[in-house]
């Protein structure tokens, strides 16, 4: 699964699982303080019974010793037939007695059973929400990977077409390169404007064939050790002979990581070609490694929206947003995680892997 794919995946599996999730435990709160009211009336109703065998002269034999009483003569005392009170350990009722018996009865039962049924009560709603939590889990994520499936067959397709579509391009990129260096050994055109823009053109075109070729391989980069800063040397020597009026100062002797290295590759020419095409006349590259990142920092004007570089359709004097797009791509792919900084000074990239 693609990256773009998880995130898609990940995102309709927590919004349906956090949806139903919530309901559950909802229903499962309601169910229990509906219940816990209805244990409620039934102590006081037991406690109600307790009393009318008292008055009637009954036997109290069918009850448990958790029942106790109190006859009181108090014929002052107001008592509302709705009251119960409920302490730590017991419940109370008062009850008065006869009208031709004056005073009231003083029912008191104890909590334990009450707190018994209470916590079978909890262990079993519990119970019956992780079970619904683990099934509606499966469901969402069978619901989730059915939802891509439109998604990846269109992708699938736009992929075949992008494929077919680079190697034809594949051809002609190559003659053009070939037939550019033929031409530079011609001494008539040495230092010839047209052919150096042409050069650079031509270098341009390469690079975004290389990007998409590079891109459409996300699904199967093979990470293994590197030392960045011996493909930041090539890299760095390449645009030396592209932007001889930039100044390169290279300082990495080591950055090891885990990663693909035509992927890590691809990022540093990305970024270091934008930061030596909109950088100043004679203005400067600076690589270095610090605090386990390594840093890219040009001479240029900076960047007015360093936080949109990275959207494919941004384009400014100062940056243009395709070639740093597939940066980030390429970059999510192998857990490399991308920073900017910018001013007028200038911009820096930092590069840290996760």
């Amino acid at each position: 699964m693609l990256h773009h794919e998880k995130k898609a995946f990940l995102k309709f599996f927590t919004i349906y699982f956090i949806s139903v999730a919530l309901l559950i435990l909802a229903v499962g709160f309601f169910y229990f303080e509906q219940m816990k009211g209805h244990y409620l009336k039934a102590e006081e109703f037991s406690m109600i019974e307790y009393a009318r065998h008292i008055k009637m002269g009954e036997s109290l034999d069918d009850f448990s010793d958790a029942f106790k009483h109190i006859n009181e003569k108090d014929k002052n005392r107001h008592i509302d037939i709705r009251n119960f009170t409920i302490t730590q350990k017991e419940f109370i009722k008062f009850i008065p007695k006869n009208r031709n018996s004056p005073g009231y009865i003083q029912i008191s039962k104890s909590k334990s059973g009450y707190d018994t049924l209470l916590w079978e009560l909890k262990k079993r709603i519990i119970s019956i929400q992780i079970i619904l939590l683990l099934i509606f889990a499966y469901l969402s994520h069978l619901l989730a990977k059915n939802a891509l499936k439109p998604l990846q067959e269109s992708i699938k397709t736009l992929d075949k077409f992008a494929k077919d579509l680079i190697h034809d391009l594949n051809t002609p990129v190559t003659s053009i390169k070939l037939n550019m260096k033929l031409l530079e050994k011609h001494d008539a055109l040495q230092g010839n404007t047209a052919i150096e823009r042409i050069k650079k053109s031509v270098h341009n075109i390469s690079e975004l064939h290389e990007n998409l070729t590079l891109l459409l391989q996300e699904e199967t980069f093979q990470m293994q050790n590197l030392n960045i800063c011996e493909i930041l040397d090539e890299v760095v020597q390449v645009h030396k002979q592209l932007y001889p009026n930039i100044h390169f100062r290279l300082e990495c002797l080591n950055f090891a990581a885990k990663a693909n290295p035509n992927a890590v590759k691809q990022i540093l020419q990305n970024i270091i070609s934008n930061a030596c095409k909109y950088n100043r006349q004679d203005g400067y590259v600076k690589i270095y490694v610090q605090n386990s990142a390594l840093y890219i920092e040009d001479g240029g004007k900076g960047i007015k929206e360093p936080d949109k570089i990275f959207e494919r359709s941004y384009s400014s004097e100062n940056s243009s947003g395709l070639g740093l797009d597939i940066a980030k791509r390429l970059a999510d792919a192998i857990n490399m995680k991308i920073e900017v900084s910018s001013n007028i000074d200038g911009s820096t990239f930092i590069l840290t892997m996760n």
